[in-house]
């Protein structure tokens, strides 16, 4: 009992995902539809969605705290940056979503 307690802190403190591959999917999935839908409200109008924008923040920050992260990216830090205006940062958003499998949903 006290080696699983072990295994399930060193896990926790790693940034192992505990979820199914069907929750990490739909995670990701989650982000990269409120990464679409920011994108396109930040071209429809200039000053975008801050709406949109918390909640594709907010998606990030789910992904980050599951260590869902890609191949060293840093989603949740790029996902800020982005809806802060930096282009460079969207595009490493954006594609981490092609790297995951959704690259149709994002610019």
């Amino acid at each position: 009992m006290a080696a699983a307690a072990v295994a399930v802190a060193v896990c926790a403190s790693a940034g192992c995902s505990g979820t199914d591959p069907e929750e990490v999917r739909n995670r990701r999935e989650t982000y990269c539809t409120r990464l679409a839908v920011w994108e396109r409200a930040e071209r429809a109008s200039e000053g975008g969605d801050e709406v949109a924008g918390y909640a594709v923040v907010a998606a990030a920050k789910a992904l980050d705290q599951e260590g869902l992260d890609v191949d060293g990216s840093h989603i949740l830090q790029d996902t800020g940056l982005a809806v802060g205006g930096d282009p460079a940062a969207e595009g490493r958003a954006a594609a981490y979503c092609a790297d995951t499998g959704f690259e149709t949903l994002v610019k």
